[in-house]
């Protein structure tokens, strides 16, 4: 099986139901903390390629609400999302769940379990 790679922030109630979900089935992960490490470039492309920026964008979390309306505004296609969550990586839905190709966006305990079989 291969490596699973958990993003997220430590106290999003969405990435600790996920945490919960890995330990209460046994499944050996790593999380990448986005407050302490940041969101690497490379795998922000490679989310983007597979789900795309409408996905990633959360336009319903509280950091979004906050964005004054020029920026939201401006948030129109996969570079400019990109630079958004770049510089602001609390707007990026969580969790993203990265196994080799395979990357689901929130909770999703049925796709974790297909990826999984």
């Amino acid at each position: 099986m291969e490596h699973i790679t958990l993003y997220g922030i430590p106290n999003c109630d969405s990435v600790k139901k996920a945490r919960v979900w890995l330990s209460e089935h046994g499944i050996d992960y790593t999380f990448h903390d986005f407050k302490k490490q940041g969101v690497p470039e490379t795998a922000l492309d490679h989310w983007l390629s597979h789900v795309g920026w409408e996905v990633l964008v959360n336009r319903k979390g509280t950091t979004w609400r906050k964005l004054d309306e020029a920026t939201q505004s401006s948030v129109i296609d996969a570079q400019s999302a990109k630079q958004l969550m770049l510089s602001q990586a609390s707007v990026i839905k969580r969790p993203i769940w990265v196994q080799g190709d395979h990357v689901i966006v929130g909770v999703n305990p049925t796709a974790w379990s297909h990826v999984l079989s």
